[in-house]
């Protein structure tokens, strides 16, 4: 039997307020069409919930049960609504962002700090990592990657402008080896290897320039499956990294990294905030998307 839950409200209401004049004013209805209403539930159980006097209305045996079994649940559904229009004021929740561990380091808390302090109620969950999660498989609310890896089907927005791939080493280390003036002699080189997270495959060195792209599979001693100890192992003198150039700029700024082969390494799309809908974004979400926006 199909049953309408604005009928069970206003049975509630009718049984809580003790009247039907009262009920219909709170419901917003006039009093004849909250009795019909009543009376129609009432037929469709086949049983009185109700029982109406002059004076007053109360719940019968039968009322009394099921106002105790459903009261309190229409009032948990009440309360949740409440509570959602007060996220909408007042921001709060947890936002969940799955991303490399340089990103967040550099990009993400820089930019998210001020919305942290300015709305407490907000909180962040990060999932540093190398590899690519599924975003919908495992409730993350965005993903964190360069724009040219992101899947067709997801909504992408630029949170950084575009980058640069760098090829460097340290002065130590050019004092023994040649600087390479073309891509292909990298292989005379000790060069850095990252194994992939996603394929466990070794990362193959991508330059381009104006005629076109070019890529090399260098060989040296050192293996990483993250960025952070290639930077260090180059400052080290331990042989030529290659990665996005904003991982390596203070270091070649200040003189401690080289850079090289600049002409065959061309601008690509930089860092995306990542999403499988446009609709419904939860209050909290949206600040977080406008805090990482890039200023134009």
């Amino acid at each position: 039997m199909k049953r309408n839950l604005n009928d069970l409200i206003a049975f509630v209401t009718v049984a809580r307020e003790g009247s039907f004049t009262r009920a219909a004013a709170q419901l917003g209805v006039t009093q004849p069409a909250l009795s019909q209403t009543i009376t129609a539930l009432e037929n469709r159980m086949d049983i009185r919930l109700l029982t109406r006097t002059t004076r007053n209305v109360s719940p019968t045996v039968a009322g009394e049960r099921l106002l105790q079994a459903i009261g309190t649940r229409f009032d948990e559904i009440e309360a949740e609504l409440d509570m959602l229009t007060e996220m909408r004021d007042k921001p709060a929740g947890t936002v969940r962002i799955t991303c490399g561990p340089h990103v967040l380091s550099t990009i993400l808390l820089p930019k998210l700090s001020a919305l942290l302090r300015e709305y407490p109620e907000i909180k962040l969950e990060f999932d540093a990592n190398h590899g690519f999660r599924n975003i919908v498989a495992d409730r993350f609310d965005a993903g964190v990657r360069l724009g040219d890896t992101i899947d067709k089907d997801m909504i992408a927005m630029p949170i950084t402008p575009q980058l640069r791939m760098a090829a460097v080493a340290s002065p130590e280390y050019l004092r023994s080896h040649a600087i390479p003036l073309t891509p292909q002699e990298l292989l005379q080189h000790n060069c850095m290897n990252m194994r992939m997270a996603t394929s466990g495959g070794l990362y193959v060195w991508e330059f381009d320039n104006d005629e076109g792209p070019v890529n090399v599979r260098v060989n040296g001693q050192l293996t990483f499956n993250t960025s952070a100890p290639m930077v260090d192992a180059a400052l080290a003198g331990l042989g030529v990294a290659f990665l996005p150039e904003e991982e390596f700029e203070p270091h070649i700024a200040q003189g401690r990294l080289i850079r090289f082969l600049e002409p065959y390494c061309l601008p690509f799309p930089g860092y995306y905030l990542y999403y499988p809908s446009r609709k419904q974004h939860s209050p909290a979400f949206s600040l977080v998307m406008d805090a990482l926006k890039i200023e134009r």
